[in-house]
């Protein structure tokens, strides 16, 4: 993972080899932030997070304030510049078009994968603003694996598909036995950092296909499930009365504060509490 940037009037780039179908962008005063007439390769969406300004996409002119979601296609002309000298700030999202695409196609719109462009070119709907910004928080986490960041992703653009280009149709459930087949395999690597893909690689799901009705069957996420066979781990271990520090790392998480975090989070009670019973310490 890779981030860029110093003051509040630079842009904060964030990158990640990990996750190559996105880049994110972020200004926190854009003020001196002024741009040409340009296009991108890529889908590019952003969200107004402070201020106002202008933006044009084609012929259209709209002014924009906080909540605003913009929405580019590939190869649209574009910008979005301060009004006089009015504070602002933004995150953009750059997203390859062919990743999205793909995704389209298995929420059953689009042609044979390729991406179909989207006609609004503005969202100020409530729910597409606090999931983009919620992304933009989850790729920044240094403690959110992959596997959680691939599922906000993913539950994200799912999301933007249904609101501005509902499918006609609704995808068959998936079968039981390959939604299990899915649970095993994150149960049998929980413990290290398994891959979106190498999970419906497993179960022979689509990564969109596999977040959808995993939650729909267990519900939770992947990630959820993933952190829930953790903690089970960390209690047997914790049982034998195997320390934490020891139970944390061998569980798979980055550190013991996580652990803390996550075991009374579903517990209600500290690591240390149930390693001990009776025991009133933190």
């Amino acid at each position: 993972m890779n981030t860029t940037g110093h003051d509040s009037t630079q842009p904060r780039f964030w990158r990640d080899t990990a996750l190559p179908f996105i880049e994110a962008r972020a200004v926190a005063d854009g003020r001196k932030v002024c741009y040409a007439p340009h296009c991108h390769e890529t889908f590019s969406i952003g969200a107004i997070t402070a201020g106002c300004s202008t933006y044009f996409n084609g012929d259209a002119r709209e002014r924009l304030d906080r909540g605003a979601v913009v929405i580019v296609n590939p190869q649209a002309v574009h910008a979005c510049n301060p009004i006089d000298g009015q504070p602002w700030s933004y995150l953009m999202f750059y997203v390859d078009a062919g990743w999205l695409g793909a995704l389209q196609n298995e929420l059953g719109a689009g042609v044979d994968g390729a991406f179909t462009p989207y006609s609004p070119i503005l969202s100020r709907d409530p729910a597409l603003f606090a999931g983009l910004t919620q992304l933009y928080a989850t790729l920044l986490d240094p403690q959110t694996q992959t596997l959680h960041k691939q599922s906000v992703a993913i539950e994200f653009f799912s999301r933007l598909q249904q609101t501005l280009a509902p499918a006609p149709t609704t995808p068959a459930v998936a079968p039981l036995r390959r939604l299990q087949r899915a649970a095993d395999y994150i149960a049998d690597n929980c413990t290290g950092d398994p891959r979106l893909e190498d999970i419906c690689q497993a179960a022979g799901l689509s990564p969109s296909y596999l977040i959808r009705a995993f939650k729909q069957h267990y519900g939770m996420t992947p990630h959820a499930y993933l952190l829930n066979r953790r903690i089970q781990r960390s209690q047997h271990w914790l049982r034998q009365g195997r320390e934490l520090a020891e139970v944390a790392l061998a569980a798979g998480f980055a550190d013991q504060a996580h652990f803390q975090r996550t075991f009374k989070r579903q517990l209600a009670a500290t690591p240390g509490q149930y390693r001990t019973p009776g025991s009133p310490r933190q």
